[in-house]
């Protein structure tokens, strides 16, 4: 682990290469495991507020998950997710193109029809964060259905925090990135 801005950093984040490969593993990760997306108390009253600019986006079973269940619930732990469809298999905001998952949260944003891109966590993923109250300890959540991903950051040498550049400053802010960088640097010369 290394410090960085208060924040604890895997070194598996600094030594592992990873790049999403959606044209092999279809955006696997939106519609498996135990639970929706994890989400932030700040991103329930996010959700709630741009469901209704989302909404022409999903998928029926998607939009009938969120009409019974709500923008968002609580997990089997106790904290807030994502809405699933079909007990907890796939997030209520997956939509399809061409055999692949897409946010529909993230394809309203891109139509700039609304200014939030999606879930801190999903959009940091394979970056998963350890909340305590002062600070968060980020580490890999290394998941078998992302194999190729590790192949491809391999062939293209590709650190988990290089490819992850953008939602990383999207949490932590420029300075704290560049910060990472010079920590990184540091540890690699000596």
């Amino acid at each position: 682990m290394i410090e960085v801005g208060g924040h604890l950093v895997s070194d598996e984040l600094i030594k592992e290469n990873f790049i999403c490969h959606l044209e092999k593993c279809k955006g696997a990760c939106c519609i498996e495991g135990d639970s929706g997306a994890p989400l932030n108390e700040d991103e329930l009253a996010i959700l709630e507020s741009i469901y209704p600019k989302v909404k022409p986006y999903m998928t029926a079973k998607g939009i009938e998950a969120i009409e019974q269940q709500g923008t968002s619930v609580k997990d089997f732990e106790g904290d807030y997710t994502t809405t699933c469809v079909d007990t907890n298999k796939e997030c209520a905001y997956v939509t399809w193109e061409n055999g692949i998952t897409k946010c529909a949260i993230e394809k309203a944003y891109e139509d700039k029809v609304i200014d939030w891109k999606k879930p801190i966590s999903c959009h940091l993923y394979p970056i998963r964060l350890t909340q305590y109250p002062e600070f968060d300890m980020l580490h890999y959540d290394r998941w078998s259905i992302c194999s190729d991903a590790c192949n491809f950051g391999d062939e293209h040498q590709v650190k988990i925090y290089q490819f992850l550049k953008e939602p990383l400053i999207r949490k932590y802010g420029e300075d704290w990135y560049k910060e990472l960088e010079k920590n990184i640097n540091a540890l690699n010369q000596s």
